[in-house]
């Protein structure tokens, strides 16, 4: 005899049931066990309820008991509720917890699975199908919300005011002679021609390959970050090898290259050239201290190699300028306490005045205590010859490497192009942190005391103007990654601020006056997290710039993330075993949460500042990472036993000669997808003269990211940086994505978008000529970022 609702599944037409009690018994049991885990680790209890409700369902619809349909519309309106508690209407943070439960309530509502459980099932559906409905609305609405978009809208320039840009006279209108388009930083350009109302009529105006391609001997981090500068009627720019192009400004044709044969290896932590610059003799300048100046390269391009070499190109012919140094080279591993290739890199152009070169570079992270020298030089524009250093790690910065002394290993290094300003005739240089980056114990005070902010110095001389620290005891890689912006702030009552904004890693804009140093934007000294690995030490407190990007409070297990509500399950106890107390959490053998990660919220892009308008374009993103220190061991010695490095900044870092390596890695699910919720990167707009965030939109979708190419806006990271025009427009390549984008910079909405032929981790520039404006980007991919590689140089004009 059978007995209706307790009947077990017997016929082979009952497929779609069995489907049905298959998933929820499947999906409970994995979620009793994972979230009663999680609920040990102290995280929510939700995913253990659920997967005992579900397993209960299945239970109930193996004996075909419309009781099965009542217990899951229990789940699914707890489900509701407990998602809006946790994550508001933000669809994106709703979707993980929604996409697996939701759409297997329809499947039980079909005809073909109530239809199996009796006549009985009409009145039984009805709370199924309300929640159902429910969730329906819920997740529709919060389609049209986003509860972490901005909407504002930039001031216009003032008509009274008639603010001149400081820095005028370092560029005509029509060119884009420096890396940052002036040596302020500012990525900023006066021409007007591309405005809101035909932004969208760009079309391809020419495309010109390289031919430089990542090939089987280059590293990892083999990167296309070439931003062009443009002088006259000519573009010049570095490939990944550092091979140095001439380009017709209109036509984009080959005038001219040089190729420094560099012999690159995968041990290399970079591979990669931003940018080169540019030095032109003029009249007046015909002597320096009284010494005649060679009548050769009146035009010349000095051009960074990754293997620490730094040549000196005749503009105009692309031949050396023979009078420079070694037949138009020098050697800046010269002075170094160690010369192996690969370990010193100056991978960003330097910056020139009329005198000096002034040149930094990247020094290996993680690799050892025993590396060459962060230390900054001053060369002669002319010559070559070493006129200033600046070391950091030296108890006398400035002493040059002479009768057996060599610049201190380890000192600091800056691996970002500085900023300048010609007037005060000082040099505005970010500096990172003495490696090994995530071990601090064996620093000297001489290590410590100018590592990880900005060193303004006289750049005739290299001596100290003065210095500003942005992260004490830096032991997480929070240098300042990005070229220093200054500019002139004009004030309501009549006052101008010369000020300098550094974008940090950690979020945090440092606003400064440039003259001093002095703090313009408050940023008060404020406690973190305790509790350091035993050897190494902390600050009890880091400086928190007002004008900042920095999380508002600290993550949890339900800012956790995933495709589904099983890696995001699995998100939630990866999230729950690590340490984590917020900003600043130093690393641990448990394995810390560090947030923003080493990534940074700001990378080596920098921010676009309008200086007429008075506000500045943003490009901040969020992804965290983990550091887990690894004790010595026989696989994991003090001192380098044989190994190479490993060629990239992630993964297992040896450290050697400190007491631990390091693992350093985002945080992913097992699925290889952020775990933390998006968006995890914006385009932000900033009032300067307030200093508030005016608006700030989600940026970027993860069509090349995800398995199949669904262009959903979630807002992904970002490599490389904005710029603004005075005709009212900003344009990014930098997403993860393949899109150059122009924003309208009052409100930050998106104009325009295009395809890009590979990764566009660039700084896209603009210039005039032939009285037709462009805008070129760089579109080469990036090796650890993921991108599609490629060697494309792409210009864009109005379709006239």
């Amino acid at each position: 005899m059978h007995i209706r609702g307790v009947e077990p599944i017997q016929e082979k037409s009952n497929v779609p049931l069995a489907i049905g009690v298959l998933l929820c018994a499947v999906a409970g049991l994995g979620l009793t066990v994972g979230g009663a885990w999680l609920a040990l680790l102290g995280g929510s209890p939700y995913y253990a309820i659920t997967g005992v409700g579900l397993l209960l369902t299945a239970v109930l619809l193996w004996r075909r008991h419309e009781a099965a349909l009542w217990v899951y519309a229990v789940i699914v309106a707890y489900t509701l509720v407990w998602s809006v508690v946790e994550a508001g209407f933000d669809f994106w943070e709703l979707a993980p917890r929604g996409d697996f439960l939701l759409p297997l309530g329809i499947w039980l509502l079909l005809p073909w699975v109530t239809g199996k459980l009796g006549p009985a099932m009409n009145l039984s559906k009805l709370p199924l199908a309300a929640g159902i409905g429910a969730g329906v609305v819920i997740y529709g609405y919060a389609l049209t919300q986003d509860p972490q978009d901005i909407a504002g809208s930039l001031p216009q320039a003032s008509a009274s005011a008639r603010i001149t840009p400081a820095d005028q006279g370092e560029a005509v209108a029509a060119d884009w002679p420096a890396w940052g388009r002036t040596q302020f930083g500012d990525r900023y350009s006066p021409l007007t021609q591309i405005t809101p109302a035909n932004v969208g009529k760009l079309k391809v105006a020419w495309t010109f390959r390289t031919g430089d391609t990542r090939g089987p001997n280059d590293p990892i981090e083999t990167t296309d970050e070439v931003t062009p500068i443009k002088i006259r009627d000519t573009l010049y720019l570095c490939s990944p090898h550092q091979i140095l192009f001439a380009l017709d400004a209109a036509t984009g044709k080959q005038k001219w290259k040089f190729d420094p044969q560099i012999k690159a290896k995968p041990t290399f932590q970079h591979l990669t050239c931003r940018g080169v610059s540019y030095h032109e003799t003029h009249e007046g300048d015909q002597t320096i201290d009284g010494a005649a100046v060679p009548n050769d390269c009146v035009h010349r391009i000095f051009l960074p190699v990754n293997d620490g070499r730094l040549f000196a190109i005749d503009a105009d012919t692309g031949q050396r300028c023979y009078r420079f140094g070694n037949d138009g080279e020098i050697d800046l591993t010269n002075g170094m306490p160690m010369k192996e290739a690969g370990f010193y890199e100056p991978t960003s152009p330097p910056v020139v005045t009329d005198k000096v070169v002034i040149v930094s570079g990247a020094v290996m992270d993680n690799y050892s205590t025993h590396e060459p020298s962060g230390v900054t030089r001053g060369f002669d524009v002319y010559t070559g010859n070493l006129v200033w250093a600046f070391d950091p790690g030296n108890p006398d910065p400035n002493q040059l490497p002479e009768n057996g002394h060599a610049y201190v290993a380890n000192s600091p290094n800056s691996w970002i192009t500085s900023a300048y300003d010609a007037k005060l005739n000082l040099v505005y240089i970010p500096t990172g942190v003495a490696t090994p980056d995530i071990w601090g114990g064996n620093r000297t005070p001489d290590q410590e005391r100018y590592a990880s902010g900005i060193l303004a110095l006289n750049a005739d001389t290299g001596k100290l103007a003065w210095f500003y620290q942005t992260v004490h005891h830096d032991l997480w890689d929070m240098d300042v990654p990005s070229q220093p912006t200054l500019v002139d702030i004009h004030k309501d009552d009549g006052t101008v601020i010369p000020a300098i904004y550094a974008p940090a890693k950690t979020g945090n804009i440092f606003v400064l006056d440039r003259r001093n140093g002095q703090l313009v934007v408050p940023a008060p000294e404020t406690k973190v997290p305790q509790g350091v690995a035993p050897g190494d030490r902390l600050s009890p407190t880091q400086p928190y710039s007002e004008l900042s990007f920095r999380p508002r409070r600290n993550l949890t297990d339900a800012d956790m993330w995933g495709s589904t509500m099983f890696d995001q399950l699995a998100c939630r106890i990866i999230f729950k075993k690590l340490r984590y107390d917020g900003p600043f959490t130093p690393p641990s053998l448990q394995g810390t949460l560090v947030f923003p990660g080493n990534l940074g919220m700001f990378e080596w892009g920098g921010i676009a500042v309008d200086p007429v308008r008075q506000v500045a374009i943003a490009n901040p993103m969020g992804l965290p990472f983990v550091s887990t220190l690894i004790p010595r061991g026989p696989k994991n010695p003090a001192t380098p036993d044989h190994s190479q490095p490993a060629g990239t900044e992630t993964g297992v870092q040896p450290q050697f000669g400190v007491p631990y390596g390091v693992d350093l890695h985002p945080l992913l699910s097992p699925l290889g997808i952020p775990c933390k919720a998006p968006s995890w990167g914006y385009m932000a707009g900033i009032d300067l003269k307030t200093n508030k965030v005016v608006w700030k939109h989600r940026n970027g979708t993860i069509r090349d990211s995800s398995p199949v190419p669904l262009p959903f806006k979630l807002g992904v990271p970002t490599l490389g940086g904005p710029l603004t025009t005075a005709g009212g427009v900003a344009f990014l390549t930098a997403t993860l994505d393949d899109y150059i984008r122009a924003y309208d910079v009052t409100t930050g909405a998106q104009l325009w978008q295009d395809r890009l032929p590979a990764g566009g981790q660039s700084n896209p520039m603009t210039y005039e000529v032939g009285g037709k404006q462009y805008v070129v980007t760089a579109d080469g991919g990036h090796g650890s970022f993921g991108t599609k590689m490629g060697d494309y140089v792409v210009a864009y004009s109005l379709d006239q």
